[in-house]
């Protein structure tokens, strides 16, 4: 399996993360022969969050990979809390009471990592600082990162925790490329040369704070799938043209795509389907040309100046 460093927590992770948000829609002998999927490829980083499934996905997760000790050293878990019902919330309360109920559905002592998710308009720095020491100094948490954060709020937490943030987890695909096309598009007047997000791409390499792109196969903000989609007619034909060529499937291509870019980012997979998640996984032996990558980025409709 392929590693690389999460940002600069000195941990190595599998290149691709295994998303759980939908295992909640697995009969349990599924969910067992997933997780057995996953783990038969190493890919043994597995990312959370305390509401998917409102706690359940943890708790489905926990048994389907039969939590115990020996388990738990040979896997790496991340989740996130802050996200509540019509509101966000990173109070020190409400972090430590998420992790508490976290830790308890996933069956563990400790997670190896903790995002905040989703930037909070009332977040006080203090509160979330105070909260992580209890996190850190406890040992119920071992790494600290941040999700949809764009780089100045990541400086204002950065200002009161003494913990490194080692991740932010971005919305990311070919379709949904603006952290990327405002950097080609520098000083022009287009649509894609508005930053959207401070350069947070360019933050994050510059920090080494590992960027987490989700939902790498969806287009707009959770409107559907792009593969084998008729809306994309141009961009299916040129990821068909070269899985064809690398003898792979599309859905290999698009991860490639991802970790073809050099700020070696971890995307989070979100299949919950075995032959699919190796499909995925397939991408980490594929190292697009840089003609290819562009070809597909011109495809989706993204322009060069």
């Amino acid at each position: 399996m392929r590693t690389i460093k999460l940002g600069n927590s000195g941990i190595n992770v599998p290149v691709i993360a295994v998303g759980c948000m939908r295992i909640n829609s697995l009969k349990p002998a599924e969910a067992e022969r997933f997780i057995q999927t996953a783990l038969d490829m190493q890919a043994n980083f597995f990312d959370h969050a305390d509401i998917y499934g409102d706690g359940s996905c943890e708790e489905i997760f926990a048994d389907a990979i039969h939590m115990n000790g020996d388990v738990r050293e040979k896997i790496l878990l991340q989740s996130k809390c802050g996200i509540r019902k019509g509101m966000f919330d990173f109070s020190k309360e409400h972090i430590l009471k998420s992790v508490e109920g976290s830790l308890k559905r996933l069956k563990t002592e400790y997670l190896d990592v903790l995002l905040l998710h989703r930037p909070d308009a009332l977040a006080e720095p203090e509160e979330v600082a105070e909260a992580f020491n209890i996190l850190k100094s406890s040992g119920k948490v071992r790494n600290f990162g941040v999700s949809n954060q764009k780089p100045m709020q990541i400086e204002l937490l950065k200002k009161y925790i003494s913990q490194p943030i080692v991740a932010n987890q971005l919305q990311l695909s070919v379709t949904n490329a603006n952290m990327i096309s405002n950097g080609i598009n520098v000083n022009m007047e287009n649509s894609s040369a508005v930053d959207r997000d401070g350069s947070v791409l360019d933050y994050c390499r510059l920090n080494d704070i590992t960027v987490q792109p989700w939902s790498p196969f969806q287009y707009g903000f959770f409107e559907g799938v792009y593969l084998d989609n008729d809306k994309f007619p141009e961009l299916n034909d040129k990821i068909n043209e070269i899985a064809e060529k690398y003898d792979v499937t599309n859905t290999t291509i698009v991860i490639a795509w991802i970790l073809r870019h050099p700020a070696q980012m971890q995307p989070i997979s979100g299949t919950m389907k075995p032959g699919r998640l190796k499909d995925i996984y397939r991408a980490i032996d594929i190292n697009l040309t840089r003609s290819e990558w562009y070809e597909i980025y011109r495809a989706a409709g993204n322009v060069l100046p």
